[in-house]
């Protein structure tokens, strides 16, 4: 069998992004396939991390810090200037952030160890931006925004990967029993 046969077969399994418009857009496409990887917000995966802010605006140079503390006081440095808040947790996996400057309630879009992703609620204006999207700082501190979504789609990949793996597996250990027992 030549490996030109083998190429239809093994598109199949490439997981590469679409070329989307926006990270919006990217944040769409990505969320259905790993929420199942995700964690409620009580599983307090977010709390005591450095999570750095992500945006695709070209002209976002800032380097902004979120920090929320178990006793409910929330950080945000902004290019080493810190103000402080609260943060609480309300029903549905909704979380209130109340800060000088704003108080906004998120929705739960995705949450482990790499990633914090929230989604504003009632966002409808094109102008005002869906997600709130946070990486922990030493996982993603220099790399552009692009290349995180590819981080966050590699939760999907690894997990993709591996149930297919285990299904092959599985598969192979069926038709040895059925080929033994004749």
């Amino acid at each position: 069998m030549s490996n030109q046969s083998l190429i239809p077969f093994s598109g199949s399994f490439e997981l590469e992004l679409p070329v989307l418009e926006d990270m919006d857009a990217y944040i769409d496409y990505v969320l259905p396939q790993i929420r199942p990887l995700s964690e409620d917000l009580e599983e307090y995966y977010f709390l005591n991390k450095r999570w750095l802010e992500i945006r695709d605006d070209e002209d976002f140079h800032e380097s902004i810090l979120h920090i929320f503390h178990e006793d409910g006081e929330y950080l945000r440095s902004l290019n080493g200037d810190v103000t402080s808040g609260t943060w609480r947790i309300v029903e549905d996996n909704a979380l209130i952030i109340e800060h000088t400057v704003f108080n906004e309630l998120f929705d739960l879009a995705f949450n482990n160890n790499n990633f914090f992703v929230l989604r504003k609620h009632g966002a409808k204006n094109e102008f005002e931006k869906k997600y709130f999207v946070m990486g922990r700082e030493n996982y993603v501190k220099n790399v552009e925004w692009r290349d995180i979504i590819e981080l966050m789609y590699n939760e999907y990949r690894q997990n993709f990967r591996f149930r297919f793996f285990l299904i092959f597996i599985i598969v192979i250990v069926v038709v040895l029993v059925l080929l033994s027992l004749y």
